[in-house]
């Protein structure tokens, strides 16, 4: 009982946590670039970047089988890469759980970067400062709560995707089953004492990220 509750934990755990180390770098790339800039086409796409996080799940799982799915350009790429499928991997979990939670790191990462004072940042470049430097020593650090809150709320949203990883990775178990996949086959095989365990978990860790979120923004 004990290994069967453990993997879906470690594997979404796992997952969880690369997903939101790849959301972190292209959030704050994008966020960064979208903050303050004013250019034709700007609201499609920052509508786009944000649309993951309003469609359905399963229509973002229906829209990754059709642009990984084997008989489609990219597929047959990854094939030709993996010598195998993406589909129904470990692979096809982590970029379900990656386009679900990056829109919430892209948008508090912008945020963050809009609010800082942009006189602050010109004073340091007319001190000699050169971009890479106003970035790290002065942008990064005064957008640092914001951007650490997207980071905690992607994971969270990483950890409990449910319905884009069922349709693109799958339900295996020790290879793409995760803790949402996991309590769903356990309610519906009536294993109800294994469910109960997985919503107690990732209700603890959920209401742990959300407790470091509010104290990070108070």
């Amino acid at each position: 009982m004990a290994s069967n509750f453990w993997s879906p934990v470690k594997l979404s755990i796992e997952i969880a946590s690369i997903s939101t180390i790849l959301v972190i770098v292209l959030g704050l790339f994008f966020g960064k670039v979208m903050a303050n800039r004013k250019f034709k086409g700007k609201v499609l796409v920052d509508t786009i970047f944000l649309l993951p996080l309003v469609l359905p799940p399963t229509v973002v799982g229906f829209l990754l089988l059709m642009i990984f799915g084997r008989n489609s350009p990219v597929g047959h790429l990854m094939e030709w890469i993996f010598n195998q499928p993406v589909l129904f991997t470990w692979w096809a979990a982590l970029i379900a759980s990656t386009i679900v939670a990056f829109p919430l790191m892209y948008q508090s990462a912008r945020t963050g970067f809009e609010a800082v004072d942009s006189d602050i940042e010109n004073a340091a470049r007319v001190d000699g400062a050169n971009s890479f430097r106003v970035l790290w020593y002065i942008t990064l650090p005064l957008a640092l709560k914001s951007i650490v809150s997207g980071a905690i709320l992607s994971f969270a949203r990483a950890l409990g995707e449910f319905g884009a990883t069922l349709m693109f990775a799958g339900n295996i178990p020790g290879k793409t089953q995760t803790i949402p996949t996991a309590i769903y086959v356990a309610i519906d095989s009536g294993n109800m004492d294994m469910a109960w365990l997985w919503v107690a978990s990732i209700i603890v860790i959920s209401f742990f990220m959300l407790v470091c979120v509010y104290f990070i923004r108070s």
